[in-house]
């Protein structure tokens, strides 16, 4: 291994964005994964969420994986035969992306593994399963199964849920629970008008009584179906008997229909008690797993890549202390158990766990129709969000913008601190959208009136100071951030605001947080 590297554990999506993103910052990488190729089997995670696309354009694939996904804006819940509400997913800024487009893991995979192959700063190891990881206060070495040890400064654990060595070297818990009743999914390829653009969610449908069924669409004609099926569901057996077949045909009719993919699961609900461990960084489902109602698990997965890898580019360059990778800890497992909690809530109202809470679903169900209050009580899947930052310690409050908590669904922060900066346009030569503009480093933001330092002393590496009245000429930026007179938008290499403030001598501060430094440098 070359100086000043990182090994990341796992080939999936999670261990290639964090691969990337390490690379585009300069950084060596290894990537170590225990299969012997890749596998291309199953769509597995479709629903790719706005802000993730984002962060895949920063190294090249975000258009293109959107460009060839299905975009879908609306979101239909049904019980039995009625629609119960439907509802648009909304845009805090003028993002070029939409708010999910459906794509099949493998395929985003496949584009990620060729903006890998392009990168000579990551060296793609298959057959390489960790057997061993030992640490020192210097480097972190893993032993695979092979013999080989791979030495580097530190290292990313994107092992999967089946990371369980991973997890046991590193004596971290992975406490939760699982769920009993099982889920059918069959991806099938089929002409359905009018299905192309919606996610539709059926509680209790005569097709499926007493249960429930997701159907979202794909790519290609595909559509991938979900059901509810009791705990000792066999597939094969519903297989030969035809009644798969029956199953499919009372959703689509008599529609031609080809079954690209099958498969049975069980949902588990667990996260480990650190995310960070030394100089291992837990991710991915290494670190949590939620049921996929809300597109939370692999979308959460790329916020904790790219949550590690500014941090560990910023301490591996010199621009940070060690102590900034704690935070890595501190936000991303509050983003973590901000999923589970979500999750869970949707878990327990699709499966009741006694008869009280099975009147009370029935009651609400019936009632969505007419009246509002019951419809907000519907949990169909809260759909994935980017966390906010506004607990952590990198993060400066600001009173006058206060966080209103979780926002209504569909809904994002009123931006401030801790908040991801809308994603609008901007004019500046050679960039089109604020975004592209903060993952170079630090940014700062100043409003008319502000007092901007000659120099900014409060952050090394990459800083950048832009007066908002010479690139956002339409004001549009101003008003998605709600940005007053005399302020500072400090806005970190991920494109959250870490701070806003109004003097030289805040942002110094503000500067000095954000990566980690709360204490006050000694005088010469």
């Amino acid at each position: 291994m070359r100086d000043r590297s990182v090994a990341v554990l796992g080939n999936g999506p999670v261990g290639q964005t964090t691969a990337l993103l390490l690379a585009r910052w300069g950084v060596p990488v290894v990537v170590l994964d225990g299969r012997p190729e890749r596998d291309v089997v199953g769509s597995k995670a479709i629903c790719q969420q706005r802000d993730v696309l984002d962060v895949w354009e920063a190294v090249g694939a975000g258009r293109r994986i959107a460009g060839e996904g299905v975009t879908w804006t609306t979101a239909r819940t049904f019980y039995r035969d009625q629609e119960l509400f439907s509802y648009e997913l909304g845009d805090p800024g003028r993002s070029e992306f939409p708010p999910f487009v459906n794509i099949s893991q493998a395929r985003v995979e496949a584009i990620l593994d060729e903006r890998i192959a392009a990168e000579p700063l990551i060296d793609v190891r298959w057959g390489h399963q960790v057997a061993g990881i030992e640490q020192d206060g210097e480097s972190v070495t893993v032993t695979c199964d092979n013999g080989v040890r791979v030495r580097a400064d530190y290292l990313v654990a994107c092992a999967g849920a089946r990371g369980e060595t991973v997890r046991r070297e590193l004596g971290v818990s992975f406490d939760g629970r699982s769920f009993d009743d099982r889920f059918l999914i069959c991806d099938i390829r089929a002409d359905l008008p009018g299905w192309a653009q919606e996610r539709r969610f059926y509680f209790d449908p005569a097709w499926n009584p007493g249960r429930q069924v997701l159907i979202h669409p794909c790519p290609g004609s595909t559509f991938r179906i979900d059901w509810q099926v009791p705990g000792d569901y066999d597939l094969d057996a519903e297989v030969r008997s035809g009644a798969l077949d029956r199953r499919i045909r009372a959703i689509i009719g008599d529609a031609d229909y080809e079954i690209v993919w099958k498969s049975v699961y069980r949902f588990h609900s667990r996260v480990v008690d650190r995310m960070r461990v030394g100089r291992v960084l837990l991710a991915g489902d290494c670190a949590h797993l939620v049921s996929p109602f809300g597109a939370r698990g692999l979308n959460s997965g790329v916020g904790d890549a790219e949550n590690a890898a500014w941090k560990l580019a910023y301490v591996l360059n010199g621009w940070a202390g060690e102590e900034l990778l704690e935070s890595y800890h501190q936000e991303r497992h509050a983003a973590a158990l901000e999923n589970i909690e979500v999750t869970t809530a949707t878990m327990d109202f699709l499966v009741p766990h006694d008869e009280e809470q099975r009147r009370t679903r029935v009651w609400v169900l019936s009632g969505a129709a007419t009246d509002p209050a019951l419809r907000a009580r519907v949990d169909s899947g809260r759909l994935a969000e980017p966390f906010w930052y506004v607990g952590s310690p990198l993060t400066i409050p600001d009173e006058s913008r206060p966080f209103g908590g979780r926002p209504p669904r569909g809904g994002v922060p009123a931006p401030g601190p801790g908040i991801l900066v809308p994603d609008v346009p901007v004019a500046l030569t050679g960039c089109s959208r604020i975004r592209e503009l903060a993952r170079d480093g630090f940014l700062v933001l100043a409003t008319p009136g502000a007092q901007v330092p000659d120099v900014v002393t409060g952050a090394s590496g990459p800083v950048r100071v832009l007066h908002l009245e010479e690139i956002d000429v339409t004001g549009v930026l101003a008003d998605a951030l709600g940005a007053r007179r005399g302020e500072l938008w400090v806005v970190r290499p991920d494109a959250y605001v870490a701070a806003v403030v109004t003097d030289p001598a805040s942002l110094d501060a503000a500067l000095r947080r954000a990566v980690g430094r709360t204490a006050t440098p000694s005088p010469a």
